[in-house]
């Protein structure tokens, strides 16, 4: 299974929120996708169902497949403290979201980009794996002549003053992977505590 890259409204259409983009289209129409849209009777979900639905949602917003994401769960019960919130500290602890959350990237998918086509250096070194876990201290840089590239510079935005636990200067196209962020930090409204249960099944 690749990667999705079909339309990112219909994921949220799924989800009812926009989890892959600025949900601008969901005013128009917020119904599920499918035949009959609003007039289509639903059944009401089940219990694995929703369990199933949140972590779709938590691979999409992620962009991770389903056996990094099983790994990455799997990493997370291990550690110490509670798993689900564990989860989120690894899967916020990536280097494409964390230059996403930088605001190097408008976007997770196009921040996996730049680490894939090594825009990005880790401590000094050039690092092209979007799911490079980084630790506390890492430094993030832009790379050698991507510093001076207009095209580069246009894919940035401003960094969420709220994303506290990483750091980006903008003048020197640096920052830091400061400490693993609390959940109650993490604006993504995922239910990590159904993922647990999904696979304590």
């Amino acid at each position: 299974m690749a990667r999705y890259t079909g339309p990112k409204t219909k994921i949220s259409r799924i989800f009812g929120e926009p989890i892959l983009g600025n949900g601008k289209y969901l005013d128009k129409n917020s119904n599920p996708p499918g035949q009959h849209g609003a007039s289509r009777k639903r059944k009401s979900l089940g219990e694995y169902a929703i369990q199933l639905k949140e972590k779709q949602k938590a691979k999409y917003t992620y962009g991770v497949l389903e056996r990094q994401f099983r790994k990455t769960f799997e990493e997370a019960a291990r550690l110490k403290g509670v798993t689900g919130e564990n989860l989120i500290k690894l899967l916020e602890a990536r280097l494409d979201n964390t230059v996403y959350r930088m605001g190097i990237a408008a976007s997770r998918p196009a921040a996996r980009q730049l680490v894939s086509h090594k825009h990005i250096m880790v401590n000094d070194v050039v690092v092209n794996i979007p799911s490079f876990q980084l630790k506390p201290g890492d430094v993030i840089t832009v790379a050698g002549k991507s510093k001076e590239s207009e095209s580069f510079k246009a894919l940035m935005r401003p960094k969420n003053p709220k994303i506290g636990w990483v750091d980006f200067n903008e003048n020197s196209l640096s920052g830091t992977f400061v400490t693993y962020p609390e959940r109650e930090n993490v604006p993504e409204n995922i239910k990590e505590q159904l993922i647990v249960e999904l696979y304590s099944k």
